[in-house]
């Protein structure tokens, strides 16, 4: 694949690739999970999401700025990893564990608050040859249908209603072959 998104998702594999080798969890999230779940790229992506434990994230930063990735300096550093390389933008929230062992948001204004239940046991994503690790899609959907009422001054925006359409199309749960 070429342009944008065929950068994107070189650097999806080579994320993913440092984090298996180095035994960090992560996890795709948002728009590209969704084309992963699909199998296909199905729209222009500004970047790509992905969450990681806080405990790793410090770890990995070093990792992949040794491939050229540097922080980007628009983003605050103390809510989540974002990384740039030429015009590919890589985010990573981070993820912790509660006292009850729940997995919970891991920084920023919203630290502590409960994530769903399953988010990380879905089952990978693929695209071709390349499979990586992502949030479960009933997450998924979840979170788009979410972000209108958790954020009240941000409207769905159009990409998310279709996304929601995809996701629901395949079953919230299941992956198409």
């Amino acid at each position: 694949m070429d342009g944008l998104a065929g950068r994107q998702l070189d650097g999806i594999a080579e994320l993913a690739g440092l984090a298996s080798a180095a035994g960090i969890e992560v996890w795709l999230r948002g728009g590209w999970a969704m084309d992963f779940h699909l199998g296909e790229v199905t729209r222009p992506h500004v970047d790509v999401d992905w969450y990681c434990w806080r405990a790793d994230a410090d770890r990995l930063a070093c990792l992949l700025r040794g491939r050229g990735w540097r922080p980007d300096p628009r983003m605050p550093v103390d809510v989540q990893l974002d990384l740039i390389r030429d015009d590919v933008e890589m985010s990573l929230a981070y993820l912790a564990r509660d006292a009850m062992g729940q997995v919970v948001v891991g920084a920023g204004p919203w630290t502590g608050t409960a994530l769903p239940d399953g988010m990380l046991s879905g089952p990978p994503g693929r695209i071709g040859p390349l499979t990586v690790p992502m949030i479960s899609v009933a997450a998924q959907i979840e979170f788009k249908e979410m972000f209108p009422v958790w954020i009240p001054g941000r409207p769905r925006r159009a990409k998310d209603a279709a996304d929601l359409t995809r996701l629901r199309a395949t079953g919230a749960g299941e992956r198409r072959p």
